[in-house]
């Protein structure tokens, strides 16, 4: 980790290690609320589905595999801008902070209208590539193209939700995720079994009530610009540099999306059971990476706060204590999912062969849960600090070392439910751990800390 540059009397002025706690605490806090919010709701969703039978089950894991990969693409559009508007805030421009996420919200407006023209065109070659059963091919499709429509909306819902958190505020995203997604499950349950629309009605409650978090979020940023002055309309220079900082993350997020894309087409060759399984167990996966994750933001939104002042000891700081509660936490929610693990199968399926299949896959997940929390800060720490181009580039030096590893499992595997776990272990021991070495060899030098309103 980088030494701290300036007399630690200054870091002993803003409380020391308890005051850092509480910014840390202060942001991840309602960040958690919000991004536990999205994939429980999910969790809710991927129930409700589950209990349309198998075929249902697995068509929904391929279709919110590619969703998913659509979405997390351009996750960009807040970890560019979060970093981005807190520099600028660090530097004490909130006009311009407020201007840059204006900026990005335009350009994920844009990129919203091509993902839907380019999903048009091609969802249905897309589901080709997964599954060969008609059955949960149909069914998957049909998912796909009802929550087309709400694309351009989550990303507006991204960008804007990247602008509040680059300004420190962490309560409202809290507070328009939980009744975003609350009026979401409600609609579900209404549209598949009230309605009898079956997955349909899944993606269809899905759309509606993404729309209507977005709604809030433009009134919202609407709202501060005439306050501070911003100006509303897209200014080229900066929707070019939202898109020219986005690059680089990508890239990075291409990498980890590819990554997770070809586990679940493994796991799509083990058999129906199999892959319903594992869509279960990357959705419980994907619960606890929110959880992580929040660490992540806080770091985000500190680091280019701390940057953008040229505070570069509160950023080493920041960054040590991050580690800490990113391993510790990792470590509590690994126990507790592998208490839960024997659980869990009759919550999300009402299939023998899945709940059995889901409940050693969860098991093995649960060991490399504190691995994953050291990754997820370190990440996060990275992003805000803007270091985005080493992040791509270390990102395909990982799936480059995860291939061979899903090779043997391909090749090798044993039969049955004892083919997911090593799977898992390729994905959770290996990737991870791969991803983890890069992040940590970055953060234990000083390259990455650039002071400025600007990298």
């Amino acid at each position: 980790m980088p030494e701290p540059t300036e007399p630690r009397r200054d870091v002993a002025a803003r409380g020391g290690r308890r005051g850092l706690d509480r910014d840390i605490l202060r942001l991840a806090g309602p960040a958690l609320g919000a991004l536990v919010a999205e994939p429980l709701f999910l969790l809710t969703d991927t129930a409700l589905v589950g209990h349309l039978g198998e075929i249902p089950l697995a068509a929904l894991g391929i279709a919110s595999a590619i969703i998913q990969t659509a979405i997390g693409l351009l996750i960009f559009l807040a970890y560019a801008t979060t970093p981005a508007v807190a520099r600028r805030l660090g530097s004490g421009d909130r006009t311009g902070a407020i201007r840059a996420g204006i900026d990005g919200m335009w350009l994920a407006l844009g990129l919203g209208v091509i993902v839907v023209a380019v999903g048009i065109a091609g969802s249905g070659g897309v589901v080709g590539l997964f599954t060969n059963d008609p059955l949960v091919a149909a069914d998957a499709t049909t998912y796909l193209h009802i929550s087309l429509a709400g694309i351009p909306a989550m990303l507006l819902v991204i960008a804007a939700t990247g602008l509040l958190r680059g300004l420190h505020d962490t309560r409202t995203p809290l507070i328009v995720a939980v009744c975003g997604f609350a009026a979401n499950a409600g609609l579900n349950a209404v549209f598949i079994y009230g309605l009898g629309w079956g997955i349909g009605g899944s993606a269809a409650g899905t759309v509606v009530a993404q729309w209507a978090m977005a709604s809030v979020y433009i009134v919202i940023a609407v709202r501060a610009a005439r306050a501070s002055g911003a100006r509303l309309k897209p200014g080229l220079d900066g929707v070019g540099s939202a898109a020219s900082s986005g690059g680089w993350l990508f890239v990075r997020t291409l990498s980890l999306r590819a990554a997770m894309l070809a586990t679940v087409a493994v796991a799509a060759t083990f058999g129906t059971a199999q892959l319903g399984a594992f869509q279960i167990a990357l959705t419980l996966f994907s619960t606890l990476a929110f959880i992580l994750d929040a660490l992540a933001i806080a770091g985000q939104a500190l680091i280019g706060h701390g940057l953008g002042a040229s505070d570069t000891v509160r950023v080493a700081l920041v960054t040590r204590r991050l580690i800490g509660w990113g391993i510790g936490s990792g470590v509590v929610l690994g126990a507790g999912l592998a208490l839960a693990a024997p659980l869990l199968g009759p919550v999300f399926s009402s299939s023998p062969d899945v709940q059995r299949a889901l409940t050693v896959t969860v098991f093995a997940m649960a060991v490399g849960i504190p691995l994953a929390g050291y990754v997820f800060v370190l990440d996060g720490v990275l992003i805000g600090a803007g270091d985005a181009r080493y992040l791509a580039l270390t990102g395909v030096i990982n799936v480059a070392c995860y291939a061979p590893l899903l090779a043997i499992v391909v090749l090798f595997h044993p039969p049955d439910d004892a083919a997911l776990v090593w799977l898992w272990a390729a994905f959770g021991y290996g990737y991870i751990g791969a991803r983890a070495l890069t992040l940590g060899l970055r953060a234990r030098g000083t390259r990455w800390i650039v002071a400025g309103a600007t990298r």
